[in-house]
């Protein structure tokens, strides 16, 4: 650039042509294989960045792109930062799909899968996502599952899998049996129309519930997590202290026996209890009703209204039905029998199926006497701070622990806390109860009656029963061009050569299991094997564990918040049984999480069964990869829903074009003063644009270390975009350094959401380093810092205007300025001004009546 100008003209051609630019830089990064692998004994700061593997269900959509584009994003920056970064990707590949698709293509799970996968990965790579290929983990290939099947062993040795015949959740469009977790408002979790059912089986189960108190008390940790997700699994371990009782029936119904054990949180209140309440599928109640045909209709009709509650998905909120079963029970505290009733809104599945009923003392006990006309009967007065004071009945129910017991024989005037220990040691030293402690997480069930999943690896033997099969002898592979169905059990039944084998313990003739396990196995480990993906004596190695995990797990982990119970719960499971097993030294698998929030379109979450999904590779050809990806992180905060709309990729892109046609016409690298140092005499205009400069380092590298708001990152440098355009109409001088400081800080800003246009730019600048491990820029602070800041002004806690003041102002002064306002002045015209609330350089609100 001539001195006496301040910009200057070149021939390059001024039009951004994404398609030209990015399969330029696609091909340079694709001859590179090693281009984004972690360095082996690094002397680097680890940092281990993971978005949640996908299903390949044939083709990314933007929602997927979001996902990938914050974890890509966070990737580069850290590798700017001179960390060592580990950064893979892999297929969550077996699961129902692959088989739904084989019947409907006729084509075989793994060959769909396989081809799925060929897609999404080129997918990927042309989005310019910086995957280490070479880690890439793939769960429904041998090398793979086989340690799915080690690790079942191991379990099986330790008693944590174990078979048992069990109530399980079945859903008759999948054919399988579901975890409780993948029962959502008591339909499939897939299938979200589909009721649940329930049916007796013979299932493979791991025993979670071993870890019920760790995995709760652990949460407290995991300060890097969110709160609704440490809350969705506080309430779905779903602790409860309190004591079991003993109700004698007087007499056998049936084989479940004369004894009613009920679970209480408040024994406090049992002589309160005036009748006791079965859930309808209790076993006593299953005897009662085998020999009384009316009370069997009945129960069956309380059954259907609670499986409906389920499919609505708030039992809680159920119009309480009941009937009473003719029989009665006695209180063990008082001596007296209560009636037995069956009632719809108690639950097998929690406590005992079992309550006693204290309608004066609980809200869904008073509201079901008040229906059915049962005894309330006052146990509980409030608690005074006058020991003199007479306490009044209090309004019922009269649910709060602050109180003292009456009417309850020799335990009257203690208080609730003090009664409760007091009367659970006292069913102990009586023989007809205890305290205890429940859960309402329940052992997982992995068994599915599916063909596309890791075989369960143990055998049935006439002689020796259960035998599992042998370590040397794994993987036990999962045959090939199998016809699979939806009907008649697993497909592997029909396939003689993988069912009929020879009993590891005797030789003789034995049958394989059938069932294959829940694919979330797959996913509750997967992270692991990526530290040590070709390992083919371990599942890995302990040591490369200990350096990528550390004492806290993952760096940063990247997914949507549907994944809080599944995928997050049995994932800190295995982790704490491979610390058992001495395979690692972490007690979570994750140190930070991050949830981003879903993409919407025409109203619902982008997705590929409600036909609203946006293809990544229309938006690469019709944009660029750089549109679509700095789109997704522009539209909305990243844990917000981001709703989609076409016209705002049409912007971003005329923005990465504006950002193009400024390097194009001022980029002068060699020009002599294209690296020297900015001069220290600025003019106003060139001042005006060092200092937005450094300050959007600040905001940029701000954002990146804190909330991650990158659509404020990159506002930003839309804002320093807009400065400099402005600076080229300005008659000052602007120094070609400074040009160069700028166009050199634009790129590294802007390199890890759109690397595309960045390398070009890079390139353009005369820059011959590598930008992927080009360092992030530093800030002046003192430039970066404010000479004048914006502060909005409400009236009685509305917005009405904004005012500019220099930073740093007294109160005094922001007020001054906030009355002199003239859109405060006609707000507040004609009103009494009671106060004026100064939050210096936050905010004025001026309260008038």
């Amino acid at each position: 650039m001539p001195q006496q100008d301040k910009f200057v003209a070149t021939t390059r051609e001024e039009r951004y042509d994404a398609r030209q630019i990015e399969q330029k830089w696609f091909d340079r990064w694709q001859s590179d294989p090693s281009l984004y692998a972690a360095e082996a004994n690094s002397a680097k700061p680890k940092f281990y960045v993971l978005e949640m593997l996908p299903y390949p269900s044939g083709a990314l959509h933007m929602g997927h792109v979001r996902n990938y584009a914050i974890g890509d994003a966070l990737a580069r920056y850290m590798w700017m930062n001179g960390y060592n970064v580990l950064h893979p990707m892999g297929w969550d590949s077996f699961g129902l799909p692959a088989e739904n698709a084989a019947i409907k293509n006729n084509t075989p799970p793994k060959e769909w899968t396989l081809a799925n996968i060929a897609s999404m990965k080129k997918q990927m790579k042309r989005l310019g996502f910086a995957y280490d290929w070479s880690r890439e983990v793939t769960t429904c290939l041998p090398e793979y599952y086989r340690w799915n099947q080690w690790f079942f062993l191991k379990m099986y040795e330790q008693g944590l899998a174990y078979r048992k015949k069990s109530k399980v959740n079945w859903c008759p469009q999948c054919c399988t049996v579901l975890a409780n977790e993948q029962v959502v408002n008591g339909n499939c979790w897939r299938h979200e129309d589909t009721p649940v059912e329930q049916r007796e089986l013979e299932q493979w189960f791991l025993r979670i519930t071993k870890y019920a108190d760790e995995l709760l008390r652990d949460l407290e940790k995991l300060e890097g997590w969110p709160e609704k997700v440490r809350t969705m699994q506080r309430n779905w371990i779903g602790r409860s202290e309190g004591a079991l009782v003993d109700f004698d029936l007087g007499g056998t119904v049936g084989p479940a026996g004369s004894t009613i054990t009920v679970f209480t949180t408040r024994i406090d209140t049992i002589y309160g209890a005036t009748s006791l309440q079965l859930a309808p599928e209790h076993p006593i109640v299953k005897d009662m009703t085998g020999r009384d045909a009316d009370l069997r209709s009945k129960v069956d009709q309380l059954i259907a209204e609670q499986r409906k509650a389920k499919e609505v998905g708030d039992i809680g909120a159920i119009e309480k039905h009941g009937v009473f079963t003719g029989r009665y029970a006695k209180n063990p505290f008082t001596g007296e029998t209560v009636p037995v009733w069956v009632a719809n809104y108690i639950l097998t599945d929690y406590g005992t199926g079992a309550i006693m009923s204290v309608p004066a003392h609980d809200e869904r006990d008073y509201e079901f006497a008040r229906k059915y006309g049962l005894e309330i009967r006052l146990v509980i007065l409030p608690q005074s701070s006058d020991p003199e004071e007479t306490m009044a009945e209090p309004q019922l129910p009269f649910t709060t622990m602050d109180g003292f017991l009456v009417n309850s024989g020799e335990f009257s005037g203690i208080n609730c806390a003090d009664a409760i220990h007091k009367m659970a040691a006292f069913a102990e030293a009586k023989g007809f109860g205890k305290a205890t402690v429940t859960f309402r997480l329940k052992d997982w069930g992995v068994s599915r009656q599916r063909y596309w999943g890791t075989p369960i690896p143990m055998v049935f033997c006439e002689k020796d029963g259960i035998v599992p099969v042998a370590e040397k002898d794994l993987p036990v592979i999962l045959p090939d061009r199998v016809n699979v169905t939806l009907t008649g059990g697993s497909p592997l039944l029909s396939v003689p050569e993988f069912l009929n084998t020879t009993c590891p313990k005797c030789g003789g003739p034995a049958r394989r299991e059938t069932d294959t396990m829940d694919t979330f196995v797959d996913s509750s480990w997967y992270f692991y094997r990526y530290a040590d993906a070709r390992n083919e004596k371990a599942p890995f190695d302990s040591k490369t564990i200990a350096y990528w995990f550390g004492d806290e797990g993952i760096d940063q982990y990247i997914g949507g918040v549907e994944h809080a119970i599944l995928h997050l719960i049995y994932s800190r499971f295995w982790t704490k049984f491979m610390r058992d097993m001495g395979l690692v030294k972490n007690d979570e698998p994750v140190k930070r999480l991050f949830t981003q929030g879903m993409v919407i379109k025409d109203g619902a979450k982008m997705s590929k069964n409600r036909g609203n999904v946006v293809s990544p590779d229309e938006m690469v050809a019709r944009y660029g990869a750089d549109a679509a990806r700095l789109y997704s992180l522009f539209a909305a905060p990243p844990d917000r829903d981001l709703d989609w709309q076409d016209t705002g990729i049409e912007g971003i892109q005329r923005f990465l074009g504006r950002v193009y046609r400024f390097f194009v016409r001022n980029a002068q690298p060699e020009d002599p003063e294209w690296l020297q140092p900015v001069p220290s005499e600025l003019s106003a205009d060139a001042r005006a644009i060092q200092r937005k400069l450094h300050l959007t380092i600040k905001r940029v590298g701000d954002d990146f270390k804190g909330r991650w708001h990158f659509n404020t990152c990159i506002s930003a440098i839309m804002e320093l975009l807009n400065e400099v355009y402005g600076a080229e109409e300005s008659k000052d001088r602007i120094p070609v350094s400074l040009i160069a400081e700028v166009q050199r800080n634009i790129v590294l800003l802007l390199a890890p959401m759109a690397p595309y246009l960045a390398h070009e730019l890079w390139e353009m600048i005369g820059e011959e380093g590598n930008l992927l491990k080009a360092a992030w820029p530093k800030y002046d602070a003192a430039l970066a810092a404010l000479d004048e800041i914006e502060i909005p002004v409400q009236v009685n806690g509305k917005l009405r205007s904004r005012i500019i003041v220099p930073a740093g102002s007294a109160e005094d002064l922001i007020r001054e300025r906030a009355l002199a306002d003239e859109k405060v002045k006609t707000a507040i015209a004609g009103k009494q001004i009671v106060k004026v609330i100064v939050v210096p350089s936050k905010l004025v609100n001026i309260v008038v009546r």
